[in-house]
């Protein structure tokens, strides 16, 4: 016979999250409100002595960006969490205004945009969780498995998680957010539920990222560097500071244009995209590492929030219900948007009503995706390799609206206002939709009539011997 909450009263204020990444972490932070124990169950052994690359978090070691609503919303979950990321090393910046970008279109120039924190990712989970554990209701059980749930007294309903180490863990409320190796599916169908439908899209993109030191230079003018790809170019990349003093260079390309992760190639690579400023960046760096290649990048939606039945006491929210192509720089910023709908969706409950509304939890954390999603989804269908559902017809019209307003971003400080608003997920994407702006678009902004880009932006220099 399963147990069960009744025959555990000490698990009648007892919450479990599964992971301890991002989205775990920031999970158990919102369920501490309403009960007197969170406990996280993290398969990896986390470090103790700082930040440091882990199994459970494949992708830490390519560039990371938490866009400003992202932070705006960790700050509230945690007070204080910005200053100890920077204490730490990570870095503020504007953005486009402190990069050299080059856009499907055009470089950007010096127009207003959005905050961004710049970081690693190991230092990022590594700050958040050190902030988590601040609070003493919250403890972490790492080097535990979590292998299925335990069923309630119907059968059906979640009443705490089994561990391959140690037996069952009773629990009240259980969150599933151990990311793209979710077992939630199987565990559903085990207390009887259907599986969710699964919406999926994948441009095959892969990247390669290297560490690097990089000797100051008083006469840079930037502080990173993005080189986007586009269909008919599909290689790119990303170049950002880090703490300790390193430098982190993630290379982007689709199909059979993914970066290589041969030391030579690398670098070679670079002499290939649409500009040569990624090269003579890193020409004559010192490699701290070899490089490191990553290629799950597709965009799936486990459709959990459609299910007409649910278990009680059960959510499944960050990557293990939504991830998305990370080329788009959302997965952190959501994760801390569907960990803030969490939050205010216990406010006021009790452990009891909390458990028993464990369906409507489901449904408003997964609204936290929605933006991301139409956006990495409908650039990703713009590559004729995407595999998933073609666009339609108000997709492709929306696609064409949008390479214009990037255009018009690239230069105009009206319009870049607005989209980076939306790209950060601070404003509605209804914004750049509004009558001014579209009106602002289609009058202002055409698209280039040539494919070629100059090497570098009108307002900065070439470096000498840089071929252009």
């Amino acid at each position: 016979m399963d147990d069960d909450t009744d025959n555990h009263p000490e698990a009648h204020d007892h919450a479990v999250v599964l992971g301890a990444g991002l989205a775990g972490l920031l999970a158990a932070r919102a369920l501490a409100q309403r009960f007197a124990r969170v406990t996280v169950v993290e398969r990896d052994e986390l470090p103790d002595a700082g930040p440091a690359f882990r199994p459970g978090v494949p992708q830490s070691r390519h560039v990371h960006v938490l866009w400003s609503r992202g932070l705006e919303v960790m700050e509230g979950l945690l007070p204080g969490v910005t200053r100890e990321l920077l204490a730490g090393g990570a870095a503020l910046m504007e953005s486009p205004r402190d990069f050299l970008w080059l856009s499907p279109a055009d470089w950007f120039h010096q127009v207003p945009g959005s905050r961004i924190l710049v970081g690693s990712r190991e230092l990022i989970d590594w700050t958040v969780r050190r902030e988590v554990l601040r609070d003493e209701r919250i403890r972490i059980r790492s080097g535990s498995t979590a292998t299925g749930l335990v069923a309630g007294p119907d059968g059906r309903s979640a009443a705490g998680v089994r561990l391959r180490e140690g037996g069952p863990l009773p629990a009240r409320f259980v969150v599933d957010a151990t990311g793209r190796t979710s077992r939630a599916p199987a565990w559903l169908a085990a207390l009887g539920h259907p599986a969710p439908a699964t919406t999926r899209y994948d441009s095959r993109l892969g990247y390669s990222s290297r560490y690097y030191e990089i000797p100051p230079d008083p006469s840079r003018r930037w502080q990173g560097m993005y080189v986007q790809g586009r269909p008919d170019s599909p290689r790119g990349g990303v170049l950002v500071p880090l703490d300790d003093g390193r430098w982190l260079a993630t290379l982007i390309g689709n199909g059979e244009h993914a970066p290589p992760t041969g030391d030579e190639e690398f670098l070679e690579y670079t002499r290939s995209l649409r500009t040569p400023a990624l090269y003579d960046a890193l020409r004559d760096a010192k490699p701290l590492s070899s490089p490191t290649g990553f290629r799950s990048t597709a965009n799936e939606w486990r459709h959990y929030e459609r299910l007409d039945r649910w278990p009680a006491g059960f959510v499944v929210l960050g990557d293990a219900a939504c991830r998305f192509n990370p080329v788009y720089g959302r997965g952190m910023t959501v994760a801390a948007l569907a960990a803030d709908a969490l939050a205010d969706a216990v406010r006021g409950l009790a452990p009891r009503e909390i458990a028993a509304a464990a369906r409507r939890i489901q449904r408003r954390t997964a609204t936290a995706a929605d933006v991301a999603w139409q956006i990495a989804t409908s650039e990703d269908m713009r590559y004729p390799e995407t595999e998933g559902p073609p666009p339609d017809q108000a997709t492709k019209v929306l696609q064409a609206y949008m390479s214009r307003v990037i255009v018009g971003a690239n230069a105009d400080p009206e319009i870049s206002r607005s989209f980076f608003g939306v790209l950060s997920l601070s404003a509605s994407p209804n914004t750049l939709l509004s009558p001014g702006t579209v009106i602002r678009v289609l009058s202002k902004w055409r698209l280039p009539t040539a494919p070629d880009t100059a090497a570098y932006p009108p307002h900065h220099h070439a470096p000498p011997d840089s071929g252009s």
